[in-house]
This record gives C-alpha cells, structure tokens and sequence, in this order.
C-alpha cells in the first residue's frame, strides 16, 4: 500500500534512521499523528522522543537535528517544521503536497487504499446463519451487515475472500419445528413449554405444506426447512447480502462413514477422544478451554458441537487458511470450544476468530420492540426494510462496534435530516453530483487531466482539512480490516461527509477565479465524492446522486 501518508511516514522513518546513525530497522516506529489544536501543522511525529533513549540527548535537541533531515528528504512538499512541548515535531506541509495527494487519490480511482495486505489469505466468512426455523428477524441484521461488510474490507485490503451461511438443518429444534407445523395444521394449540414454535409464521407453513397434518415429522420439518431457507435467503438478496454458498449441517451426517464421523475418527487417533459417563468426550481442557466437551451423547446421537468440528475441518480441507465466525452474544464459551476444537485438530486455534456480536435493541416511541423466534412476538428483518430500508438499516447497524449493546431509533434511521448520519453522508454526495452536473460538458475533465495546472493559492483551512481526511482513507480501512472493525468505515464516512460540508460551506467551487482554483476544487470535490461512495459501498450502502 502507498500513498501521501505512508510516503511521509517512509520519509519521517528514514530521517530517524539517519539521525541514529544506522538503517533504523526495527529500531524506532513513531507515530504520525493529526494534531489535536489548530495551529500545531498538519502531522506531528513522536520520533525525537523515541530516539532520545538511545542517543542519550533531550528530545527537542534532537528533534531538532531531525527537521533538517526530515525537510531534505520532502523538499517543497514540506513548508515548515517546527519543535513542540518535550519534542513533538510538528509537520506543516505544502500545497504542492496538498495537490500531489489528491491527484495520488485520483490516480487510484476505484482500487483507493486497496490491496495493502501484508499477507493476502484465503479467508472464509461465515455469518448469519440462523436456525432456519423461523424467519430472519431484525437482530439477524447487525450479523449480516457486520459480515457482509467485513468481507468486503477484507477483499478491498487485499485478501480473497469467501461468503458462506451454515445452515442448521438437523437435531431436535428442526424435529420441534416439524412437531409445531404438523400441530397448527390439526388446528391445534402448541404448548408453550415444550420447546416448540407459536408464531403465526407456523401457521402460514401449515397451509403451504401439502397434507401437514398426517405426514411424518421428518417429512413435515425438511418441507418447512425449504420453504424458510427460501425465505431467508430472499430476504437476504433484498438486503443486498450475498453468500457464495449456503451449506447445510445435515451434509455432514450424511455417508458412510460421514464427515462427522471422520473428523470424529481422526481425533480418537491423535488421542483427543475420551469415554465417561457413557458419553464421547473431547479433551478441549488441553487446549485453554474450562470444561472438556461431549461430542457423543450417551445415547449415541451427535452433539452440536461434533457437527460443528466437522464444519471446521471441512473449510480447513477446502484450503481456507482463516475461518472467521460471527456468533452471536451468548456464545462466550463457544469461542474457547472452537478454538480447542482448532488446537485438537492440528491446526493453529489463532486462524479461527469468533468475533461476538451484541444484542440489537429496536427503539421507536412506543419504546423497546422485544423479539422472540419461539412465541412469535418479533420483528422481522423485512419488516425493518419496510420500515427504515435497506441503507439505514446496513449503515446504523454497523453503525457501533459489534462488542457493543446497541440500539436503533426507529425514528432517527427513516427521517431525513442531518441528525441521520446516513442520509447527511448520501446527501453529501448527492450534493457534489448535483454540482458538479451543472459544470459546461468537459469541464470536469479538463480539471482532472494529469497535466492540469491546479494553481491555488493558499489553502484555506476546509480545503487542507478535507485532503488530509481523504488520504486517511488507507489507513482507516487497513485498520478496519485488521480489527474486523466495519464501524471504523462508517465513521470515517461520516466523518468525510461532515469535511466536505466545510468546505462546501467555506470554499467556492463553480464559478471561483482565477479558472485554475475552480479546477483544483473541481478536483477535490469529485475525489470526496468518489472516496465517499467508496467507503458507503464497503458497508453495502448506496451512494444515490439525487435525494
């Protein structure tokens, strides 16, 4: 990954390395930081203070020593440097550097800030993946905004990635949901304390399930399967959401000997299988976790867990080098069993990540909206589409770190207006294509030829705040593809959008003179609006031209 602001680091760390006398490999790594007070330059760099240790001098004395250094390396790209607080050096570039980073945001049109991977892998996604025994209710959209968006950072910043949905067609709450079907169709109550579904969707699966009432269960229950993976997979389609493949647990209790069986056999060799109890157990205690875990009941039947194991081993054989599951709140314990599983396995437990998402809370005026697959009393995720759409629904819930309880205002997420993050980014863009429509035809070409003289004269601060949120674009996704973090793209966003608004608010842009400063924020503003819709296309979000 290159760019003004990793150029300007690789020129920061070789003027530390020539001030330490040496290559500086793995010595220092300081900080290039945006000042927090107006006034303090562009950038500030820590590398004096990290330096002094070793050089046994006060840090502003060789802070000093590196301005110098620092500006025969930039050149005119650096206008001045000064000596801050214990030995800060802060940065004031020039508006030649101010240019040559957004002609470099330019150049790079659609592949901005991507492919910065250190080590590209072959990385599998696996999220959503509901019980299909019920549809997708509106909490199952923070999971697949999360992974939607996640996979789209990962594949941005370099890595190949892989969409997939687990399925979990087999064991008792698909024979529960059989049960529940056959006993609406009799037109009879079920009982809410046997583990069964009451809502009113069982009912809808009676009537579309031909001769319900005096089927076999297991009939009856892969008949509501298919009709509810329709259904769930409809709706994720409308949710912009696509996996590229839906596997099924039961595929892995198929065959003689079956994938469970298998992994099952293969852990008993490597002598990870255990007896007690009448009961299977794997040795998951060897492996950090608190309690070794049954993988065959007493009664001989598969637990989930083994199912899952199978599910692990079969994405290692299908070569991907890293699993990433998002489980959901109440999975605390499940993250060190899959990670012992991983260890038992052979394999590094580092290359699974579980990342918990926390509960979604639906607040209108009427209060918080509680939801229950079971008794039926829940709000689906089409019916959170209807009511707010797809983009807010994709930017709000991805909107807060997925390690964090969040609620959504229902109201907030349809209104238009700037207290909706989502609709002030799109207007954003909006805004600078409807401007830049109304350019004579060519103009805007003419702005952005490579050979074009911008010429502007100094910087106003808008214009020098908003190129400096732009080539932070890099790095933020970098960050965010290494935290697993998509709410860092959504800030970011956020943030740009609210940095053009300044300038917009600040700085003319059609009409301003002499020509070659309408061509400069010409130029600037088509780069905003292209590093927004790229950052709104990462969360899965739109970037409409009109509102």
């Amino acid at each position: 990954m290159s760019g003004p602001l990793e150029d300007l680091r690789a020129a920061v760390l070789a003027a530390a390395a020539a001030v330490r006398g040496g290559d500086g490999e793995g010595s220092v790594q300081p900080r290039l930081e945006r000042p927090k007070r107006a006034g303090q330059g562009d950038y500030s760099t820590n590398a004096a203070m990290l330096l002094a240790p070793s050089l046994g001098a006060p840090p502003r004395v060789i802070a000093e020593r590196l301005g110098p250094e620092l500006q025969a390396r930039l050149g005119d790209r650096l206008a001045r440097w000064e000596v801050a607080g214990p030995g800060f050096l802060n940065l004031t570039m020039s508006d030649a550097w101010h240019s040559d980073a957004v002609r470099s945001v330019l150049a790079a049109g659609d592949a901005f800030g991507a492919g910065g991977a250190s080590v590209a892998e072959r990385v599998i996604v696996e999220f959503v993946s509901a019980n299909p025994t019920g549809p997708l209710v509106a909490a199952s959209g923070r999971h697949a905004a999360f992974g939607d968006a996640l996979a789209r950072i990962l594949q941005h910043h370099g890595h190949e990635v892989w969409r997939e949905y687990y399925f979990n067609d087999a064991g008792t709450q698909i024979d529960n949901l059989g049960r529940s079907v056959i006993m609406r169709a009799r037109g009879e109550e079920v009982p809410a304390d046997q583990g069964l579904y009451e809502g009113e969707y069982v009912a809808s699966l009676a009537a579309q399930i031909p001769d319900a009432a005096s089927r076999e269960v297991d009939d009856v229950a892969a008949a509501a399967v298919e009709l509810l993976i329709g259904q769930i997979s409809a709706t994720l389609e409308r949710y912009g959401v696509h996996f590229d493949r839906f596997f099924s647990e039961r595929v892995l209790h198929e065959g003689s000997p079956s994938a469970v069986q298998r992994v099952l056999d293969s852990l008993e060799r490597a002598g990870q299988l255990y007896r007690s109890e009448g009961a299977t157990w794997l040795r998951t205690t060897r492996f950090g976790d608190e309690h070794d875990q049954v993988v065959i009941r007493s009664t001989g039947a598969p637990t989930y867990l083994a199912g899952d194991i199978a599910y692990l081993q079969e994405k290692r054989e299908r070569g991907f080098e890293r699993q990433i599951i998002a489980v959901g709140a109440d999975h605390h314990a499940y993250v060190a069993e899959m990670k012992a599983a991983m260890a038992a396995l052979g394999g590094d437990p580092d290359r699974v990540e579980l990342p918990i998402l926390q509960f979604v809370h639906l607040v209108s005026t009427e209060g918080v909206l509680r939801m229950s697959k079971r008794r039926g009393d829940f709000v689906t995720l089409d019916e959170l589409l209807d009511a707010i759409g797809v983009d807010a629904a994709r930017y709000f819930l991805v909107q807060r770190s997925h390690d964090r309880t969040m609620e959504l205002n229902l109201e907030l997420a349809r209104s238009q207006s700037a207290e909706n993050p989502v609709y002030y980014i799109q207007y954003a863009h909006a805004r600078i294509a409807s401007m830049l429509a109304k350019l004579p035809s060519g103009r805007v070409a003419r702005a952005l030829d490579g050979s074009a003289d911008w010429g502007a004269a100094e910087l106003h601060p808008s214009e020098s705040g908003l190129v400096k949120k732009l080539v932070s674009f890099p790095e933020e996704l970098a960050d965010a593809a290494a935290r697993r973090a998509p709410h860092r793209i959504a800030a970011y966003a956020l943030e740009l959008a609210q940095e053009f608004t300044a300038f917009y608010r600040d700085c003319r842009v059609v009409g301003a003179s002499p020509e070659p400063l309408e061509s400069w924020r010409i130029a600037l503003s088509v780069a905003a609006r292209r590093t927004i819709a790229l950052s709104l296309g990462l969360l899965g979000v739109s970037a409409p031209d009109s509102m």
